[in-house]
């Protein structure tokens, strides 16, 4: 019975230091290994190339490389990009490509498929298969930079995690990629160019708050009424608005960091008097400020995007109370895609 190899990024750097003493080689060796994974993103251990071939050959005995692989790439008519990412399982996620004129950012996935039940969103229809490790995660960095580069000439300048699958249920995984992506061992990227975006789980919102993590948080509220946040957002109806309420006031209070709240308008939904009252009240309890997402529709359902009028009257509403109200356009409206929903990143 063949024994299955482990995932060589799973080990620490001491620990990948431990193994080369424990088999009669030199510490350091650890460290130009774990270089060659995290900052170069070796694909396999040939590429390695100022480690004894000896050694690779010990390495490749003893663990994998579970790389991924951009199996598509879509490039849309506004210059967004989606990659079909296939994992070494042979599950497929996306991440995208975003650019505007000042900056390009990466949204990405964090589990295979979801494990909440939003009705607008693609992603949803798909069950959740798996969570996605701290390697796969990083690995749609990687590949997104080297899209920037080539197609932007600029390095990526922003991450959010806005593609498939809830963050905050993948939570350990996600935090350590985070890590790697803010170290000076992997990508150096700072912590403020990368905005978690969650549906809103209290208990995890807190763990943030408590883990004094720095990057910005995101929440995707859509209603601030109970009942019509449970009717967008099924799985809402275990975590009521007070108490997301009170994990964000928690959250504002240990980090000193405003939340965004991005928000859908849909037609016969959300649109009315009584909706655009409740999301001004909600945005009085913490500093914030609100995006409101052109809806990209996934089919002919009871799910369309609201007149101008409607986002209009969102818009009049939060600067009367001094919010900062931006509305993001939909991208990437030519390709498919189940990353969410495609919105311009910009700010």
């Amino acid at each position: 019975m063949q024994i299955e190899k482990k995932d060589i990024r799973a080990l620490s750097k001491d620990q990948l230091r431990d193994f080369f003493v424990a088999n009669n080689d030199k510490a350091f060796r650890g460290n130009q290994v774990y270089e060659w994974l995290w900052n170069k993103g070796a694909h396999s251990f040939d590429d390695m190339t100022n480690v004894a071939k000896s050694t690779r050959s010990m390495l490749e005995e003893n663990f994998v490389i579970n790389h991924i692989k951009v199996d598509t790439m879509q490039r849309s008519n506004d210059g967004t990009v989606k990659n079909a990412v296939r994992l070494h399982d042979g599950l497929v996620v996306e991440s995208v490509l975003i650019p505007t004129e000042t900056r390009t950012t990466a949204c990405v996935s964090s589990q295979v498929g979801c494990s909440l039940d939003c009705n607008f969103c693609a992603t949803a229809r798909l069950k959740r298969m798996r969570n996605l490790e701290p390697g796969e995660i990083y690995d749609q960095i990687m590949a997104i930079d080297k899209e920037s580069r080539l197609y932007y000439n600029h390095p990526l300048s922003n991450i959010v995690f806005m593609g498939m699958g809830e963050p905050l249920m993948n939570y350990n995984n996600v935090i350590k990629a985070i890590d790697m992506i803010t170290s000076s061992e992997g990508l150096g990227m700072s912590p403020k160019r990368i905005t978690l975006s969650t549906s809103g789980i209290p208990k995890m919102i807190k763990k943030m708050a408590d883990d004094e993590v720095k990057f910005k948080l995101a929440v995707s509220l859509h209603s601030a009424i109970d009942e019509t946040r449970a009717k967008i957002m099924p799985f809402s109806k275990n975590f009521p608005l007070k108490d997301l309420r009170e994990a964000l006031e928690y959250w504002y209070r240990k980090t000193k960091s405003k939340i965004s709240y991005e928000y859908v308008v849909w037609k016969g939904i959300n649109d009315d008097k009584a909706s655009v009252d409740a999301l001004v009240k909600f945005c009085k309890y913490v500093p914030c400020k609100v995006n409101l997402i052109e809806y990209n529709p996934i089919d002919d359902g009871e799910f369309q995007q609201a007149s101008e009028e409607s986002i209009n009257a969102y818009i009049k509403a939060l600067e009367n109370i001094g919010v900062v109200v931006k509305v993001r356009r939909s991208r990437g409206k030519d390709i498919d895609a189940a990353c969410g929903q495609l919105a311009n990143k910009e700010g």
